[in-house]
């Protein structure tokens, strides 16, 4: 490595480490956390920490790059960034960015020479979706994305359980089969996550959920024992809006004081802690957000009692 390749390096990490990004919330304020220290108890990883997930036998790193965005085809700083800290899943969908996220990913995955480094996840609309919806999206995914196969492709925006009957479960093997996607299952946002989750445990064929979970849903029985049915029959699981950013927390949340993270930092390590969830996607727009995430999923300090509270 040359000198300022590794003095752009350590930068980059000790930026990571000092960061203090805003999280934005509804309405489109910002609340502030005071920046952190850089972690001195032990030196951060070279890449950011990898999980198996679920039964599947891949490995995924903690951290995904969320994908809603449309991103610089001819050189994106972002994605390469994340690439070199070893964040290589990218989260799309047909409908981020107004259709354009596909295509401006594509030239990365040509940039970085070898397909099989990459892990893409995309996902085809479920509003009025058919079985032959879904099939001919997944195509329509490949073609947009200018590749053969996709890692994992999801039913998106779940919130009704007929997306759960036979005739769903038996497409995902047919599509698993057809080579044009390694993965099946589907993500869920809505009031009905607890009934996907529960379903999803009991019908089989699903081989990774993502779904809004955060630290404010700690507490919700009926959430942890889904989330435990699917643990146990092997379903991984994404989180999602991990950073529950709605106008009734912010005043508890000014009152954050940490000598470690960030409150988006903070936010992160509470789902990480979790030892039931595999990873976390973030919607990453900025290289200092970025770095703020990084360093967050690289730390090896864990959060207090005291910052759980």
């Amino acid at each position: 490595m040359t000198d300022t390749k590794a003095t752009s390096r350590r930068s980059f990490l000790k930026a990571a480490a000092i960061s203090s990004v805003g999280v934005t919330v509804a309405g489109g304020s910002a609340v502030a956390a005071d920046a952190p220290k850089e972690p001195t108890s032990t030196a951060l990883p070279d890449r950011v920490p990898r999980k198996n997930l679920g039964s599947t036998g891949q490995s995924i790193p903690i951290l995904l790059v969320g994908c809603a965005q449309k991103f610089d085809p001819k050189y994106d700083k972002i994605l390469h960034r994340a690439f070199k800290e070893g964040v290589d899943y990218l989260d799309t969908a047909i409908v981020y960015a107004d259709g354009q996220s596909h295509r401006t990913i594509a030239p990365f995955i040509k940039q970085i020479g070898d397909r099989s480094k990459l892990w893409i996840t995309s996902k085809g609309p479920s509003k009025n979706a058919t079985v032959e919806s879904y099939t001919k999206d997944l195509d329509r995914c490949l073609e947009e994305l200018e590749t053969t196969y996709l890692d994992l492709y999801f039913m998106h925006f779940v919130d009704d359980p007929k997306f759960l009957e036979p005739e769903y479960i038996k497409m995902g093997e047919r599509l698993r089969s057809s080579k044009k996607t390694r993965f099946f299952g589907f993500s869920c946002h809505g009031d009905h996550q607890v009934e996907l989750l529960n379903k999803a445990a009991k019908v089989g064929g699903i081989d990774a959920i993502m779904f809004r979970y955060s630290f404010a849903k700690y507490g919700d029985l009926e959430l942890n024992k889904a989330i435990d049915a699917c643990r146990k029959a092997g379903i991984g699981l994404i989180a999602m809006k991990t950073q529950d950013s709605v106008p009734g927390d912010q005043e508890d949340v000014l009152r954050f004081k940490s000598q470690q993270f960030t409150l988006a930092q903070a936010k992160l390590k509470a789902v990480w802690a979790d030892e039931r969830i595999d990873a976390a996607v973030s919607h990453l727009d900025n290289t200092k957000k970025l770095a703020e995430n990084v360093a967050a999923a690289k730390a090896p300090a864990q959060l207090t009692m005291g910052e759980f509270q």
